[in-house]
C-alpha cells in the first residue's frame, strides 16, 4: 500500500487518511491523446472496463458525479434515475474543474473540494480492483470498488452504456 507518493494529490491524501489499501500507477501522459481514459488503460496495460472515468452532469440543476468505465459512455437518463432526478445534462467542464479543484482529464472521484452526489456504475463491483484518476493526468489509483463506493458515499447503479 502506498501512503502518499511524491507530489501527492488530494485523492491520494484522502485514501491514505482513510487507511485504504491502494496502489498508485503513473504513466507518461501524451497531451495529444484523444481519450484520457483509454490512454490510461493502454499505458498501464489494463482492460478498459477496469479503468473508470469521472464525469460531471447537472441533474435538475445540481452537480452529480458519474463514474463509468472508459470503454463506455455515461447514460444521462440512468444517472438522473439513480439520484431520483428528472433531467440530466453534461456539466460544463469548467464547472467540474471549479467544483473539484482538478483539471479535466485528471478529475478524481476522491478528494474533491466538496462532496457531490456520486453514482458508480455497477459494473465496477464485478472487479477485484478498479482504476480511477488520482487527481492529475498520467496518475491513476487502483483500489477496491467497494472502497471507492464507500469513500465517495456513492450509490451503485447501471449508469453506463456501451461506447461508440
Amino acid at each position: 500500500m502506498k501512503r502518499k507518493p511524491a507530489g501527492g494529490t488530494p485523492a491520494t491524501t484522502a485514501l491514505a487518511a482513510a487507511g485504504v489499501a491502494f496502489t498508485v500507477h503513473e504513466y507518461d501522459h501524451d497531451a495529444r491523446a484523444a481519450s484520457y481514459g483509454e490512454e490510461a488503460a493502454e499505458a498501464m496495460g489494463v482492460a478498459a472496463d477496469r479503468v473508470f472515468k469521472t464525469l460531471f452532469a447537472e441533474v435538475d440543476g445540481a452537480l452529480v458525479v458519474g463514474v463509468v468505465p472508459v470503454s463506455g459512455q455515461l447514460d444521462l437518463k440512468a444517472l438522473a434515475r439513480a439520484v431520483d432526478g428528472r433531467k440530466a445534462v453534461m456539466a460544463d467542464p469548467r464547472a467540474a474543474e471549479r467544483a473539484t479543484g482538478y483539471v479535466v482529464g485528471g478529475i478524481s472521484p476522491l478528494g474533491q473540494r466538496k462532496a457531490h452526489p456520486t453514482v458508480v456504475d455497477d459494473s465496477a463491483l464485478s472487479h477485484d480492483t478498479v482504476f480511477v484518476s488520482a487527481g492529475r493526468r498520467g496518475l491513476e489509483v487502483e483500489l477496491s470498488p467497494a472502497e471507492l463506493v464507500r469513500l465517495t458515499a456513492a450509490r451503485s447503479a447501471p449508469i453506463a452504456r456501451p461506447g461508440r
